[in-house]
């Protein structure tokens, strides 16, 4: 299969963009572009962890659901969550009803904020996690990486849930600490202009 296919106005793109309609906006304006908002950065983690054993498309899809399940992701509130909230949260028919998945993102939340007390942002701690500037060698070949598996340990001994090496290399993927479009989308060299032009939080 070719790592890239022509989108409708006849330019190239990364092939997963034709697996459903909705991915060619995601790719085109989300994906690969770095992030250093805390709230988007929890969001994205919280949304892979609900992926797990689950298509992306399913998690999309979904998306605005879950922000109004859990408070647009504002983790300081999502911390305070009660009972209350799980059972609220496991009767929503709009997300993904996974006990385990629901109680992990709560977690995380308070996790978060404790991260945030001790390393003065998510982003400043997320971002020391970013891999050296080399070039992959071939983009969107991999599924873990040395930084996603050192990233994912240090959260789980941190006490997060549900942030295993895989989960956290697609974050990555996804929040443009690589730049893992294939060689000759179009969207490659804009996200390697906005990663040249981003200012490293912490750095």
């Amino acid at each position: 299969m070719s790592a890239t296919i022509a989108g409708p106005d006849g330019k190239s793109r990364c092939s997963w963009c034709s697996a459903a309609p909705e991915f060619l906006d995601y790719h085109d304006t989300e994906w690969g572009f770095p992030v250093s908002d805390d709230r988007r950065l929890f969001e994205k983690l919280s949304l892979e962890c609900f992926q797990s054993g689950l298509s992306w498309r399913t998690i999309l899809a979904k998306r605005e659901n879950f922000r109004a399940a859990f408070n647009d992701f504002d983790f300081d509130r999502v911390a305070c969550f009660t009972q209350h909230d799980l059972d609220r949260l496991l009767t929503d028919k709009g997300i993904v009803r996974h006990r385990g998945k629901i109680e992990a993102v709560i977690n995380n939340a308070q996790r978060a904020r404790e991260l945030v007390e001790q390393e003065g942002s998510l982003a400043a701690y997320i971002w020391r996690y970013e891999p050296d500037k080399k070039p992959l060698a071939e983009p969107q070949t991999a599924s873990t990486s040395a930084e996603s598996i050192a990233l994912s340990k240090d959260l789980k001994k941190r006490g997060w849930k549900f942030v295993g090496p895989t989960t956290v290399y697609a974050f990555m993927q996804a929040m443009g600490l690589i730049n893992d479009h294939a060689e000759g989308c179009v969207i490659r060299d804009k996200v390697e202009r906005a990663r040249k032009g981003f200012e490293r939080p912490g750095g």
